[in-house]
């Protein structure tokens, strides 16, 4: 008997570390569950309306996708100029988590260590975030340009029957110079 018990001593802390693994292993997908509903490819066309209300048609698309730490983010914009040029524009953003609930760094760069880190918006490079509240993806994008001014973007991506909602403003010192709102169907 003392033998017994002896072997439930020495399997007990295996036991309690086993046990902490689990739950913190079963803890760690529930922040990259968050974007799961979103995960999907996207495509619609809209209007863009610009502060002095003229409008340029565009083409839109955004793949959401989850990834080993967290998501990204890649969209596509065509603009049709009306002199017939066509403008393309390609973004692709990872985000992982922070140390808040539901909001996201990007990790848009690697410091010396390795690590994935934010860019830097001091030096004319985007600081970008993103948050999940309730049933919309919200990323951030904020930019200071060289006389101390900054524009912010926002795209407001809110989970539609078939799609996606985009609701998109950029704004520059605080006055709203374009936005857009379109529906993009899930491919």
């Amino acid at each position: 008997m003392q033998g017994s018990m002896k072997n439930r001593r020495t399997l007990r802390p295996w036991w309690v570390v086993f046990s902490l693994f689990c739950l913190l292993f079963m803890a760690a997908p529930g922040q990259a569950s968050e974007i799961t509903p979103f995960v999907g490819s996207y495509k619609g066309s809209a209007e863009i309306v610009d502060a002095d209300g003229t409008t340029t048609p565009r083409d839109m698309s955004v793949t959401i996708t989850e990834t080993k730490k967290g998501f990204n983010v890649s969209w596509t914009t065509t603009t049709y100029k009306p002199d017939g040029r066509i403008k393309e524009g390609r973004y692709s953003v990872d985000f992982v988590p922070s140390d808040r609930p539901n909001v996201y760094a990007a990790a848009m760069a690697r410091n010396v260590f390795g690590h994935e880190v934010q860019l830097n918006p001091m030096k004319g490079e985007p600081y970008v975030w993103g948050r999940i509240e309730g049933n919309t993806l919200t990323v951030y994008s904020l930019f200071i340009d060289d006389h101390g001014g900054y524009e912010m973007q926002q795209f407001d991506r809110t989970l539609a029957e078939g799609g996606l909602n985009l609701s998109f403003s950029r704004f520059r010192n605080g006055t709203k110079s374009r936005s857009v709102e379109t529906f993009l169907e899930k491919q």
